[in-house]
């Protein structure tokens, strides 16, 4: 094989370094990556690098370098900006900026999402407490639209002209450009929109304690953490839970080489929704609820054999009644063995 020169190297660099940044970024994704046919999982690495250099922008990692908040917002706004010229010119000096916009233009997304996209991040610069209006709008540019340019990715399977030269390193930016890109089915559209919506909110509930201390954010509208209840917590994972159920109805009509990524990815929220029913929500108002590492290889194995993730719902608003009735046992317990005087409790 002859050795890659000139653009052909710096494309295969660029997505080596994307690579590395969400692999070393993300346990969870790496796992379900693996799943993703080897053409399809480097143009996801490609995006979600991109995401996640600008997380890290407005999640501390500038302000622990001691940028001043001003130039934090600046440096934001350069990265919107080299991201829409390197998608309108098909190269940047930045590796990772160069990798997304080399999947943008094979997959055929531009501005319509990466602009909302950067919007939300801006927004979280803001301490102003979210409305209903501007946390859809955030749910919208920071995860619903993540989902979009994926699925744009996956649907590149069932392309031929781009898919027989999408990878080839230096075609990126050949097959953007000549390539038509139909709309997605409206289906599909809807099932990426509400499993990026369910991602996001999920880790929000998951990280209400951190975010609060470390970032002083509450992304929940109407919420106070420091009154975190039952209530609130039920009303939070009944909107995830329906999120999820649509989002899964669309799963098995992905494309063979996405589809057990993104059951398993499914599932693994799913999971982790169930499993913050079940906490109390002071406990989640002060911990970071977790899928154990067992119960994610269980899931990642099941999804291997092309098993789509089932609706758990049911089963996890069920967790709350169950909740609900272990705690009262508990206190029923703890009322019929009081101790005596002079012992101790």
């Amino acid at each position: 094989m002859a050795e890659d020169t000139g653009l052909s190297l710096y494309d295969r660099v660029a997505h080596e370094t994307a690579s590395v940044v969400i692999r070393r970024y993300s346990t969870s994704f790496g796992l379900a990556s693996r799943l993703l046919r080897a053409d399809i999982r480097v143009h996801v690495e490609n995006i979600y690098a991109l995401v996640r250099i600008a997380d890290e922008i407005v999640d501390g990692v500038a302000a622990g370098a001691q940028v001043p908040p001003d130039e934090i917002a600046r440096l934001l706004d350069d990265l919107e900006r080299e991201t829409h010229s390197a998608v309108e010119r098909g190269y940047s000096t930045n590796l990772v900026v160069h990798a997304f916009a080399l999947t943008a233009r094979a997959a055929g997304f531009g501005r319509e999402l990466v602009a909302p996209f950067f919007a939300s991040m801006r927004r979280d610069l803001s301490p102003e407490p979210h409305t209903t209006e501007s946390f859809d709008a955030y749910v919208y540019g920071s995860a619903e639209v993540v989902g979009l340019m994926c699925l744009r990715a996956f649907l590149l399977d069932q392309r031929g002209a781009e898919r027989a030269g999408s990878l080839a390193p230096g075609s990126y930016a050949a097959s953007g450009a000549s390539v038509a890109h139909p709309e997605p089915d409206p289906a599909l559209i809807d099932g990426a929109r509400h499993l990026g919506a369910a991602f996001q909110k999920v880790n929000f509930l998951r990280d209400l304690a951190a975010d609060y201390r470390a970032l002083g954010r509450s992304y929940f509208p109407g919420v106070d953490v420091a009154s975190f209840g039952e209530r609130d917590k039920t009303r939070l994972l009944d909107d995830i839970d329906d999120d999820l159920r649509i989002s899964a109805a669309t799963v098995p009509r992905l494309p063979a080489s996405s589809r057990r990524a993104v059951a398993l990815a499914q599932s693994l929220f799913t999971e982790l929704a169930v499993r913050l029913r079940e906490t109390p929500a002071q406990q989640i108002a002060t911990t970071r609820v977790r899928v154990p590492n067992p119960v994610k290889v269980r899931l990642a194995a099941e999804a291997a054999v092309g098993r789509t993730p089932r609706d758990r719902s049911t089963e996890s608003r069920s967790a709350a009644s169950r909740s609900t009735e272990n705690r009262r046992t508990t206190d029923n317990r703890s009322a019929d063995i009081r101790p005596s005087k002079g012992q101790s409790a």
